[in-house]
C-alpha cells in the first residue's frame, strides 16, 4: 500500500510587529517671555503698562519681578525705561547696576552703581552691588573696601559678608575670609547658592 505524501507545511509567519503607539505632537514649548506672563504680579503690571506706557513705578516694579525670576534682559530694559522717566531713580541704577553684574556686564553695571552712589552716598544696596561688581572684576581691594563700607551700615548684610570673605581670600587673607563666610553662612544658609547664580564661587 503506498503512502499518502505528507500535507505541505505552511512556511511560518514573520510575527507581527508590535503595534507603536504614536504619542501626540507635544505642544509648543513656551518660550520664557510667555511663561513669565502667566505670573500674576507680571500679568497686573502689564495691564497697568497697557493703559500706560510711561508707568514709571509700575515699570520699575516689574524689572525688579523679572529680575527676581532670572529674567535680567527684561529687567535692564524695564530699568532702561524707568531711568528715561526718572533720570534721578537711584533705586534703578542700584537694580539695573545689579542685573548688568549678574549676567556679565561689568563696566555698565560699575557706571549704574557709581551714579547710584553720586545720587545717594553711603547707600548701603549700592556699595553691596558695587562690591558684587568688582568681585566679579578681579577688583579684590575695591570690593573689600564697597563690603567694609556697606558692613558699617548693617552688620547683618550677609551677601557684603559672604562678598568680602570671598574678596579677602582672593587677596590673600584666608583665614580672615573663612571667618566671614562662616559667619554669613550661619545668618543665611543659601548665600552659597546666590552667589554661585551670580557666577561667584
Amino acid at each position: 500500500m503506498a503512502l499518502a505524501p505528507p500535507a505541505p507545511v505552511a512556511p511560518p509567519q514573520p510575527p507581527a510587529p508590535p503595534k507603536v503607539e504614536v504619542p501626540p505632537p507635544a505642544p509648543p514649548s513656551k518660550s520664557p517671555e510667555s511663561n513669565l506672563a502667566d505670573d500674576p504680579i507680571i500679568k497686573g503690571l502689564n495691564d497697568k503698562l497697557r493703559e500706560n506706557p510711561d508707568d514709571g513705578p509700575a515699570l520699575y516694579r516689574r524689572g525688579q519681578v523679572y529680575a527676581s525670576k532670572g529674567a535680567y534682559d527684561l529687567a535692564i530694559k524695564d530699568f532702561n525705561n524707568s531711568l528715561r522717566l526718572n533720570p534721578k531713580d537711584v533705586e534703578a541704577y542700584n537694580n539695573r547696576c545689579w542685573a548688568r553684574t549678574v549676567i556679565g556686564d561689568l563696566q555698565a553695571a560699575l557706571k549704574d552703581c557709581n551714579e547710584a552712589l553720586r545720587l545717594r552716598p553711603n547707600f548701603v544696596d549700592a556699595l553691596d552691588s558695587r562690591g558684587l561688581v568688582n568681585l566679579k572684576s578681579g577688583q579684590t581691594k575695591n570690593a573689600i573696601a564697597d563690603f567694609d563700607a556697606a558692613l558699617k551700615i548693617n552688620p547683618r548684610l550677609t551677601s557684603s559678608l559672604y562678598g568680602r570673605g570671598l574678596a579677602k581670600k582672593r587677596n590673600g587673607s584666608v583665614s580672615e575670609g573663612d571667618l566671614d563666610i562662616a559667619n554669613a553662612k550661619a545668618m543665611d544658609p543659601n548665600i552659597v547658592k546666590e552667589f554661585a547664580d551670580y557666577g561667584v564661587q
